[in-house]
């Protein structure tokens, strides 16, 4: 290590820096470095974690009164239709119960709008309310529930107008086969689904024993959530546990751009996870449909966390358009982690369909978070080999590598799988690759 440099005072610090960054809704949408990027003119508020617990206390006040539970078909559920209903319509939204029949029984999908935005965008994001017949529900999945119950209530409170339009559900019969969610969907016309620019989906966000999992489908929306958690220096990973299994599935299986979160249910939690986020090596929610997913099975933290990420993710992705830049745009957003003082890595974008050489301008826009840039060397690999500077240990005491570089590659066949190439070379600090973007004008 260079020691002529200065370092960051402390890891609070770096870890400050970032979040601030994160707050503005500045990173991750394009790629861009924050100065560059024209959205989320305003930050999220702080969702307050006593207000979601208070929903969830509701919600497990209804079950005990109902059954025990708020499964699809029994009064618990209509019941929690009509208590989340009521929040709403005082809120100023306009809401809509949509009724569908699954297993003999009636179902009930709530939605609701939030006045004004532009109709053609459509940014909504939801959850599923219905528990399994043998418990409440409290974690799967009145954690989601109450935590976009209460950012909707948010934006009232604040008289936030955002650019896109929101958009929020509430989903019956997920725990038969997301029959709700497919009911809704189905009932969209083409012209309507094509008017969604994204569908935000919360399932199971408060484990007792809790990961911090986001799904991998849309790249802005993943993106978005991924810088979130770095800002808080908490570190994430793709879920896998549920994919395909939770009420997003029903969009992206229309075309419709997903994202999402998740805590872990029943599958149990590793060693390499209990020394990232702590816990023990047992399942993220032993009490995963089981009577005991009672308010007592929730993480504080993990709750408090991913209400304030879902606030951020709607603040930032509704405030202004996300249109990819023109051109053709090849991105790789799989994390890579950087070894402290270690090998160099790589992230790889395979380049298809592109005539002749590479431009004398492509953008390369690179999302590094790291403690400290100033360890890093961070080069362009051509197919050929052949290596681009684009930061070389520059930045003094700065975190992270967040910025859009122009490299003139003209010289370069265009096809062929380009690669991100970053080394530590000093010890101390850590990070990982989050994205890795290519675009061809």
């Amino acid at each position: 290590m260079n020691i002529s440099v200065p370092r960051r005072v402390t890891q609070a610090t770096a870890v400050a820096a970032l979040a601030a960054l994160a707050l503005t809704g500045l990173t991750g949408l394009t790629g861009t470095t924050a100065s560059a990027n024209p959205a989320a003119a305003a930050a999220a508020p702080d969702i307050p974690l006593a207000n979601v617990k208070q929903h969830l206390t509701d919600l497990q006040s209804i079950a005990t009164a109902n059954g025990g539970n708020r499964a699809h078909g029994r009064t618990g559920y209509k019941a929690s239709i009509d208590f989340v209903k009521a929040k709403l319509d005082a809120a100023g939204y306009t809401t809509t119960v949509q009724q569908f029949t699954s297993s003999g029984a009636t179902g009930y999908n709530l939605i609701a709008d939030w006045p004004g935005g532009d109709p053609n965008q459509v940014l909504m994001a939801g959850s599923h309310l219905d528990s399994v017949s043998s418990g409440p529900g409290i974690n799967d999945n009145g954690s989601g529930s109450a935590a976009v119950l209460e950012t909707a209530l948010a934006v009232a409170r604040s008289g936030y107008q955002p650019t896109k339009h929101l958009r929020f559900g509430w989903w019956g019969a997920e725990e038969l086969g997301l029959v709700g969610s497919k009911y809704y969907v189905a009932q969209l016309p083409s012209t309507e689904r094509a008017k969604l620019s994204g569908y935000l989906n919360f399932d199971m966000i408060g484990s007792p024993n809790p990961g911090y999992f986001v799904y991998d489908d849309d790249p802005t929306i993943e993106t978005t959530f991924k810088n979130y958690f770095a800002g808080l220096g908490v570190p994430t990973e793709i879920e896998t546990e549920g994919d395909g299994r939770s009420d997003h599935a029903s969009f992206k299986n229309v075309g419709i751009p997903v994202g999402g979160l998740f805590t872990g249910a029943s599958r149990v939690k590793s060693s390499a996870q209990v020394q990232k986020w702590g816990g023990t090596a047992t399942a993220f929610d032993r009490c995963y449909h089981s009577s005991c997913d009672t308010t007592s099975n929730i993480n504080d933290t993990a709750l408090d966390r991913n209400s304030d990420a879902i606030a951020h993710a709607i603040w930032t992705l509704s405030a202004g358009t996300t249109t990819p830049p023109p051109g053709k745009v090849f991105e790789n957003t799989a994390d890579v982690s950087i070894p402290d003082n270690g090998a160099a890595v790589t992230s790889t974008v395979n380049v298809t369909g592109i005539t002749g050489n590479a431009p004398s301008t492509l953008k390369v826009d690179v999302n590094i978070v790291h403690t400290y840039r100033g360890d890093l060397v961070v080069d362009l690999v051509a197919p050929d080999g052949s290596a681009y500077s684009l930061s070389n240990r520059s930045g003094g005491s700065a975190d992270n590598i967040v910025q859009t570089f122009t490299v003139n590659a003209s010289s370069e066949v265009a096809n062929g799988a380009w690669k991100l190439r970053v080394q530590d070379t000093a010890s101390v600090d850590t990070g990982y690759i989050n994205s890795f973007k290519l675009t061809f004008p």
